[in-house]
């Protein structure tokens, strides 16, 4: 049996979650707040993370845009139990990260970038 796009890139989310355990959940999500692939918690809304998602990278772009920053390559939200990290994926989408707090950064925006570049692939 054929292993369809969005499970590709459930495997692709999950071994990003491999490779970095202090990602405790990952999602591909278009702009437009639909989700497109999902290794969220089985307690998360999917819905509510993907919209959510989608506005905030919206609103990122916007503001990169109006202050002459360039072109958005991610977003990061700090709060008291972790990090929301979201990082363009092309044109259409928009992968988001769930960290733990205390989290190293760098490494995980490493990893994100390395999965970035296989999930536009599987997009296109």
């Amino acid at each position: 049996m054929a292993i369809t796009r969005a499970e590709k890139m459930v495997n692709r989310l999950r071994e990003m979650q491999t490779a970095s355990p202090e990602i405790e959940a990952s999602a591909v999500v278009s702009v437009d707040g639909l989700t497109i692939a999902s290794a969220l918690p089985a307690n998360s809304e999917e819905d509510r993370v993907s919209a959510m998602s989608a506005a905030m990278l919206s609103l990122g772009d916007r503001i990169a845009a109006e202050l002459s920053r360039g072109k958005l390559d991610q977003v990061y939200v700090r709060g008291d139990d972790g990090y929301v990290l979201l990082s363009s994926v092309g044109e259409e989408a928009v992968l988001t990260a769930l960290a733990r707090k205390g989290a190293k950064l760098g490494l995980i925006f490493l990893e994100m970038r390395r999965a970035t570049e296989d999930l536009i692939q599987l997009l296109d």
